[in-house]
């Protein structure tokens, strides 16, 4: 297993706690959840009809945080 540090707003992590905790997981599991979640969706909408792949998602987060 890789060890990974990635920061977090507080306000996310925030909501990831809540989550783990009415799950009963650890935070760190809890996210890798998500993450397995998450791309099984990207995963099955790229199959579907209609699902275009190669369109990039959108970006999140900070406006300044796009790529130049």
């Amino acid at each position: 297993m890789v060890n990974f540090n990635v920061r977090f707003p507080d306000e996310l992590i925030a909501r990831v706690r809540i989550q783990a905790t009415a799950d009963r997981r650890s935070i760190n599991s809890e996210i890798l959840h998500l993450l397995e979640v998450a791309l099984a969706t990207v995963g099955e909408d790229a199959e579907s009809p209609g699902g275009n792949s190669a369109a990039p998602a959108p970006l999140r987060g900070k406006p300044d945080s796009s790529p130049a």
